[in-house]
């Protein structure tokens, strides 16, 4: 056999690179659905909102789904350990798995390690409770929790979500944020029972004044007696990565416990330990790492 000719290789022409796909859409939600999945995230959502948990036949009727479609993939949730199912077999519901999940998610671990000495020692200082707020989904999460050492306390519910336009968390979060973040957080808000409506103009105006301000003062809108405080955990950019808040009541058997300045002060003084320069002042403060902070 003679030798191939150098310039005439054997084989299939190499294909030619592929044209750059055309960005998503509008109608890309549609386009790229996936059915199994979403049966099973619905199934997760509606469990989340039910403490004691739901039958099958429940779940069934609130989905408006076919009993066999329901039944193979609870089975599939169960294996997966994401649901659990009762003794009796008839009862389903979220198992910690998703909040294990949650709570594993480095950037929100970093901020929970950093912040949680921080707000016991606001705690024991202040005889008051505090919590860490942070964005998600139209609503003020509360990541974390430090009860005041006393026997007596107010206290939110960790995992808890509150709202975002009747809270002095979700006004800290919203006044700290960057105009377009702020767009996206307000068209993702969604009232929860209770919420009081609110013009946007007022809402404006109360934003403007708590930037100026650089904390939240005032009565509770949902506790009667209650004085609602919070400041913001800032990045570099003088955003707020998330919100430091305290629910203030006073004891009338305890008069020497501090006072709403003093509490306040401690709060402001906590929340700039967590901050970055500049705080709210600009004052120089160093808590979050910058990794922590790009991710949160």
């Amino acid at each position: 056999m003679s030798p191939e000719s150098p310039h005439k290789p054997r084989g299939r022409p190499p294909k030619a690179a592929p044209a750059p796909s055309a960005a998503p859409s509008a109608d890309a939600p549609q386009r790229y659905r996936a059915p199994a999945l979403d049966k099973g995230l619905d199934i997760l959502e509606l469990l989340s909102t039910q403490p004691q948990g739901l039958t099958r036949a429940q779940i069934v009727q609130n989905m408006a789904r076919s009993p066999n479609e329901i039944y193979r993939m609870l089975e599939r949730l169960v294996a997966r350990q994401y649901v659990t199912r009762s003794v009796g077999g008839d009862r389903y519901a979220l198992s910690l798995k998703l909040f294990a999940m949650a709570h594993a998610h480095p950037p929100l671990n970093r901020l929970l390690n950093q912040a949680l000495p921080v707000m016991e020692d606001f705690a024991r200082r202040a005889e008051q409770s505090c919590y860490l707020g942070v964005y998600d989904r139209g609503h003020v999460l509360i990541a974390a929790q430090a009860d005041s050492p006393g026997g007596w306390h107010f206290s939110v519910r960790r995992g808890a979500r509150v709202g975002l336009l009747d809270t002095a968390s979700g006004h800290v979060l919203l006044a700290f944020a960057d105009p377009d973040t702020r767009q996206r957080m307000l068209a993702e808000q969604t009232a929860l029972c209770g919420e009081v409506p609110t013009t946007r103009a007022n809402l404006d105006a109360m934003l403007a004044s708590i930037r100026a301000q650089a904390y939240v003062e005032r009565a509770s809108a949902q506790s009667f007696g209650v004085v609602d405080m919070a400041c913001p955990i800032l990045g570099s950019d003088n955003a707020a990565l998330a919100v430091l808040s305290c629910h203030f009541t006073r004891r009338l058997d305890r008069p020497n416990d501090p006072d709403v300045a003093a509490v306040r002060a401690c709060l402001q003084q906590a929340a700039r330990a967590l901050s970055f320069e500049p705080g709210p002042h600009g004052t120089a403060v160093a808590g979050l790492t910058q990794g922590a902070a790009a991710n949160v």
